[in-house]
């Protein structure tokens, strides 16, 4: 898995924000449930419990784990990245695009090198894309695009991802929902990004369509498998050694940033106030993750 792009990884495992709104629910196929990455965090009197979410999935994908149907079923109160009512509006979107609309009087084609040019323009191509509406935006956003496009081209659906798939059941069962951070903070994680991460994370996005397919399967099969430590190895790890800076952005900061909400949740809620906590998979692995985090804080924590 060695050039998956950095902001493929993003979009999969740790910003719902990039994923766009999607299409709407298809039939589930049968299928073997995937093996589900939760964890369950206790103490005297509150279960918070812990999912990771692949932001976009199958049809076949579905019925889920019965244990995720159980925490979710057990659950008054659940939890996002962000607000569910924000992750499906069309004002993300918009926000998005905004931030990605270029102020410098450039063109996109005059900061990219000619070869990257060539091979976007052979995307756009293939894909319907307008190169000329490409023109004014930044790279990491096209990077987003093509990333995206070429996903939904492999049957990954954003509408079925699991944050959106329990944001409408949450919503529709009358529990409590909230965000642990807004859009425009996820915006900012992707806009930050200096001219050569973007140059780069587009180059990746363009370099290998096969490349990509064949390591978003691998990243999918190993989310089904309930594979944490295959998952976090094969992605998050080469994203820690190539781009430290975003790594931290996107994943250290924001771990850290909620852990005072997750031991609220668990500290100062009422007896029997459970809450299910849905967030992008990698958020929950490895000695960064929200897992180990609680650990060190004291809190028992266990799989299930």
């Amino acid at each position: 898995m060695k050039r998956l792009p950095a902001l493929a990884l993003a979009l999969l495992l740790w910003l719902p924000a990039a994923c766009g709104r999607g299409q709407a629910d298809a039939p589930a196929a049968a299928t073997t449930p995937p093996a589900p990455l939760l964890w369950k965090a206790s103490d005297a009197d509150n279960t918070l419990y812990l999912l990771g979410s692949f932001h976009l999935l199958k049809p076949d994908d579905y019925p889920l784990d019965p244990r995720v149907e159980a925490a979710f079923e057990a659950a008054g109160h659940v939890v996002f990245e962000l607000d569910p009512s924000e992750m499906t509006g069309p004002a993300l979107g918009q926000q998005m695009l905004a931030a990605a609309r270029r102020t410098d009087g450039r063109r996109l084609q005059d900061e990219l090198p000619e070869a990257t040019w060539r091979r976007l323009q052979a995307w756009a191509a293939r894909s319907g894309a307008s190169i000329d509406a490409l023109q004014s935006l930044e790279p990491w956003y096209v990077s987003l695009l093509v990333s995206l496009s070429q996903m939904q081209a492999l049957g990954l659906d954003p509408a079925l991802g699991l944050d959106r798939h329990f944001g409408r059941r949450a919503t529709k069962d009358g529990k409590r929902v909230e965000g642990l951070e807004t859009g425009t903070q996820q915006i900012a994680l992707f806009d930050g990004m200096d001219a050569d991460q973007q140059r780069q994370a587009l180059d990746e996005a363009l370099a290998s369509p096969e490349e990509l397919e064949r390591n978003v399967r691998e990243l999918h099969a190993r989310w089904r498998a309930g594979d944490g430590e295959g998952l976090y190895e094969g992605s998050a790890r080469r994203l820690r050694e190539q781009y430290p800076a975003l790594y931290a952005r996107v994943n250290v900061e924001r771990n850290q940033a909620w852990l005072a909400r997750l031991q609220a949740l668990l500290d100062e809620g009422g007896e029997g106030d459970d809450a299910l906590v849905v967030v992008g998979a990698l958020h929950l692995l490895g000695e960064d993750g929200v897992v180990a985090l609680l650990r060190a804080e004291g809190y028992a924590v266990e799989r299930l």
